[in-house]
């Protein structure tokens, strides 16, 4: 029978998304979800077969409810990519879902190595009036919060890569899962102690953290999810570091600084920076590369370089308006009378931190009262070390 004219659908179907590499703790999780939420879901695509069989193989999806599974499927791969396989089905699976009108709640479950920002993205743009993300969660066992990001490893060498050709580190991958999802939900059994729990809220201060076992869980699931905001906390101009603190033995050192780093003696210091803290993530700026704002992002002793674009201080004031209120707001708060926003905006957090030693030893790689004086042009002819991680200056 056709809808007669002007008759409503149903209503978009609520999105929410539970990932981690934690996966007991993720599976807790979402079990608690589809217990507590009437009508509700869990979608999985499991990514094992696609990383160990590359240019063959299939991604497995499963649906399920609480009473158990209720059906299954494969979808090829995309381009040998996993990730893009997970994308590609889940949307038309989600739609599908929703147009029945049956389900209240669909929570997708990622796959273990899964970084949750591409999926909600796509959710979020694509979901037209059907679909609507309602949250993103990581689960966390914080028993295993220290083991997690202290971990350099490949993702292949744990079983955890997403393909063939996945060269991410443990670390990183969980520090991101972690510090982009709005909620953390604990599935805490009394193995954590406080320094667990000192670090993990030094590593995301702003993220609620809720029980896996508790109603909060469900009423976060609903609360809803703002994907720009969470781009732009990500963003290196303008992320949401963390703030000085010092808990049970965890502390978080934040570096700032108005001078540009020499890049050879910086880059020397590269190794014990690094493992001076099991996370560490900021904008930095390089005297060889003036006009570029550089991120820094380290977990596990796994170091990331990028160039971000340009410090706002090179732009014309046109090119302001093209920016956003956040990354002008960061701007204005690091805002120096001669260099504008470029700066040394670098936080560090571990346990036994050595907030002197690590002062000492940044302070030390900054341009001395005499290369600084030789201005910029003095400045481009120091070494370009960082060739290593970026493209060579022009």
């Amino acid at each position: 029978m056709e809808a007669a004219p002007g008759a409503l659908g149903p209503p978009p179907l609520a999105v929410a998304l539970v990932g981690g590499l934690h996966a007991d703790a993720r599976r807790r999780a979402v079990d608690r979800l589809l217990a507590a939420v009437p009508g509700s879901v869990a979608l999985h695509h499991d990514l094992a077969e696609a990383a160990r069989a590359p240019g063959s193989g299939a991604v497995l999806r499963t649906v399920r409810d609480a009473t158990g599974e209720l059906t299954r499927g494969e979808t090829p791969l995309v381009n040998d990519c996993a990730c893009c396989a997970l994308r590609a089905d889940l949307l038309p699976e989600l739609r599908r879902i929703a147009a029945l009108g049956l389900t209240r709640l669909a929570v997708v479950e990622l796959w273990d190595a899964v970084e949750p920002r591409a999926t909600a993205e796509a959710v979020a743009a694509h979901g037209g009036e059907s679909l609507r993300l309602t949250g993103v969660i990581t689960a966390v066992d914080p028993a295993l919060v220290l083991p997690s990001l202290g971990n350099g490893d490949d993702l292949a060498e744990a079983g955890l890569a997403v393909a063939a050709t996945d060269r991410r580190a443990v670390g990183d991958t969980w520090a991101r899962q972690l510090e982009y999802a709005s909620v953390l939900a604990l599935a805490d059994d009394g193995h954590a102690d406080a320094e667990d729990r000192a670090l993990l809220a030094q590593l995301h201060p702003t993220a609620r953290q809720v029980s896996v076992d508790s109603d909060d869980l469900v009423r976060e699931a609903f609360a809803g999810f703002d994907v720009a905001a969470a781009a732009a906390a990500q963003h290196p101009a303008c992320a949401r570091l963390p703030q000085e603190a010092d808990e049970a033995g965890v502390s978080t050192l934040v570096w700032h600084r108005h001078r540009p780093f020499h890049p050879g003696r910086l880059f020397d210091a590269l190794e014990e920076l690094c493992c001076g803290a099991v996370r560490s993530r900021g904008r930095f700026w390089l005297a060889d590369r003036p006009d570029t704002l550089l991120a820094w992002d380290c977990a596990g002793g796994a170091l990331c370089v990028e160039a971000s674009g340009p410090w706002l201080a090179g732009l014309p004031d046109a090119a302001w308006e093209l920016e956003s209120p956040i990354r002008r707001t960061a701007a204005a708060l690091d805002w120096h009378p001669e260099h504008g926003d470029c700066c040394q905006h670098l936080v560090f957090t571990s346990p036994g931190l050595d907030r002197e030693g690590l002062t000492r030893l940044l302070d030390s790689c900054l341009l001395t009262d005499a290369e600084y004086a030789a201005g910029r042009h003095g400045w481009e002819r120091l070494p370009a070390a960082f060739d290593v991680f970026l493209a060579p200056a022009r």
